[in-house]
């Protein structure tokens, strides 16, 4: 990870621990590197109070900071999931949007108010088709979802 050009920092209020700690029980090939806290007194907290947590997420560098209240997430930024079958995107889209809520085509957020969007394979291979009528079914199915449904995807592809 030393060599790794690009990681994720996700700022939170107070809540990195509590996050990170989250994400790593969520997802595989994720886990807590290091918890780093203040030697002093700062304007967002007290010596010894969680600053940054550094973990692995899905096998991505990330951190998670303690910023004090902001801005917060928004649309403008999500993280991307990719799943294989619907018990997968049942499994991520439950655990993500509990305390948090659904959004259209596949995005969601979760209680700490991070955005999430929660791609199955087949709506990828869908979207991508070399067959625009395909393409064009696809995407009318998706518009009409909140979580993507596999079946009614793998429907969109196999009509004539």
């Amino acid at each position: 990870m030393a060599d790794d050009k690009l990681a994720l920092c996700l700022w939170f209020a107070t809540e990195a621990e509590e996050a990170a700690n989250f994400y790593c029980d969520l997802f595989p090939q994720s886990e807590i590197a290091s918890v780093d806290r203040s030697p002093s007194d700062w304007p967002g907290g007290k010596a010894g109070d969680v600053i940054t947590v550094g973990f692995t997420l899905l096998g991505v560098r990330a951190m998670a900071m303690n910023g004090g209240p902001g801005d917060g997430p928004n649309n403008a930024v999500s993280l991307q999931v990719f799943t294989d079958t619907q018990e997968e995107t049942d499994h991520y889209w439950a655990a993500l949007t509990e305390g948090g809520g659904e959004m259209a085509c596949s995005w969601c957020y979760d209680r700490y108010g991070i955005r999430w969007q929660v791609v199955p394979g087949v709506l990828m291979n869908g979207l991508g088709h070399e067959d625009a009528e395909v393409r064009s079914r696809v995407f009318s199915a998706m518009q009409a979802m909140v979580k993507i449904d596999h079946a009614q995807i793998e429907q969109a592809i196999a009509a004539t």
